[in-house]
């Protein structure tokens, strides 16, 4: 997939409580870093989003059932768990989205209740590539919303892992239908 100056990369919440050892892992999570490191190389434009819940956020339950409205407690701001996966390149004067900043809501997309899709319009961008964790969540919302707001969208499959195998293919196939291509990290800019 050639890359021209309308291409972006979303960097999808690669955090320290979605790795190995923290609050919320995701299987291999630390892996995408692999992808996401000599990916960004190809990129002009990267936009890094990531869960920066408040301590009192309606996720968050003391037992958790792992679904929506249970989580355990995950990205405090401010917190060590909230910061980036300790591998991944983040340039110094990265455009970081935050999300799920608000106590009363769920927040699984880059998009929803941030300024990207008009940081994204206002840099001229109208392809989006994503990749992060988890699929079968912030990935799968992200994506979806990436296309309801008119961006052609990619996503990198092996830049991203997911917390189930079965809730993985089926964020895939949903994400396939609403249009997001598919690709794999080697495949971008060649």
């Amino acid at each position: 997939m050639e890359l021209n100056d309308q291409d972006a990369l979303i960097v999808v919440d690669v955090q320290n409580d979605f790795c190995p050892g923290g609050a919320l892992p995701v299987l291999g999570g630390e892996g995408v870093v692999r992808v996401i490191n000599p990916l960004q190389l190809k990129f002009d434009r990267i936009y890094f989003t990531r869960d920066w819940h408040p301590q009192d956020h309606c996720s968050f339950s003391e037992e958790p059932t792992f679904r929506d409205g249970s989580w355990p407690t995950h990205c405090v701001q401010d917190s060590p768990g909230a910061e980036f996966q300790g591998d991944l390149h983040v340039p110094s004067d990265a455009t970081i989205i935050n999300k799920g900043t608000d106590p009363d809501k769920e927040a699984y997309s880059g998009f929803q209740d941030t300024d990207l899709a008009a940081r994204l319009r206002d840099a001229g961008v109208e392809r989006v590539f994503i990749a992060g964790l988890a699929t079968d969540y912030c990935i799968k919302a992200t994506a979806l919303d990436a296309v309801k707001a008119g961006f052609q969208t990619v996503l990198v499959e092996n830049g991203c892992r997911g917390v189930d195998d079965e809730g993985s293919k089926e964020a895939i196939a949903a994400m396939r239908a609403a249009g997001v291509m598919i690709c794999m990290g080697a495949d971008v800019g060649e």
